[in-house]
């Protein structure tokens, strides 16, 4: 860290493009640092000499990490605190200059929140690319942010509306866990989950949460364990067709 303490722009610059990213756009370091543009790009000039490559020329410029460990001394000479203060001023920065990269990577957004702990944010975020990744077939992807979503979410602790978000990522998660692994025991978890939570009754979200069920019932030649007894579905004359 010599290189970085040689002056206070150097190492508020690299710290800013490390959270970013090992690469980062001239424009979105500018929005997102919070300094003086003579400030900025001073520390950028003696940063760029030493520890970054630069293609292109400001504002239209990309800067890339010469080495990850550069990028990682970097951010770990952040505190915690001004570490999720900057990556929340970051998903802001986002949401406020940049939109396009919002509606086509919601993911870089989500991380950012996650990495800020503002968690009601980052489970819109990972959801919103979990549902971008499906639309376009990226069944892993959708997996991944999924994933995480609902992770998220366990961590939320009690909250009104918790157990209808659950509901939600659930029955989201499971047709991406199914096109990656068929009607796999990983998937029934999920539906079962899903289906315990007493949430919505009557909406079309635990529809999808009980004919989830059932498809990993049927699949697996059981649906007699989900069809039979008492509580158990009756989709054959509910009128409505599978999600």
């Amino acid at each position: 860290m010599a290189r970085l303490d040689r002056l206070v722009s150097v190492q508020q610059v690299a710290q800013v493009g490390a959270a970013l990213g090992r690469q980062f756009w001239y424009e979105l370091l500018h929005a997102a640092a919070g300094i003086p543009e003579r400030q900025l790009n001073d520390g950028l000039e003696h940063v760029n000499a030493e520890l970054l490559y630069r293609r292109g020329v400001p504002p239209n410029a990309q800067y890339t990490f010469k080495h990850a460990l550069v990028q990682d001394v970097a951010y770990a000479s952040l505190l915690r605190a001004n570490r999720q203060q900057l990556h929340a001023r970051i998903a802001r920065t986002y949401e406020t200059h940049f939109p396009e990269v919002v509606n086509v990577q919601p993911e870089l957004v989500a991380h950012h929140f996650t990495e800020a702990g503002l968690t009601d944010a980052a489970i819109e975020y990972w959801q919103r690319g979990g549902d971008l990744a499906m639309a376009r077939s990226g069944h892993a992807e959708a997996f991944h942010h999924f994933s995480v979503a609902l992770d998220l979410l366990t961590k939320l602790g009690e909250k009104p509306d918790r157990a209808a978000k659950e509901l939600e990522s659930c029955v989201k998660l499971g047709p991406a866990l199914v096109m990656a692994k068929g009607a796999s025991p990983e998937v029934e978890a999920i539906y079962k989950r899903a289906v315990a939570l007493k949430v919505g009754e009557d909406s079309s979200v635990r529809f999808k949460a009980l004919w989830g069920l059932y498809y990993c019932s049927l699949a697996s030649g059981r649906l007699s364990d989900v069809c039979g007894g008492e509580g158990g579905l009756n989709l054959q004359d509910d009128g409505r067709q599978p999600p």
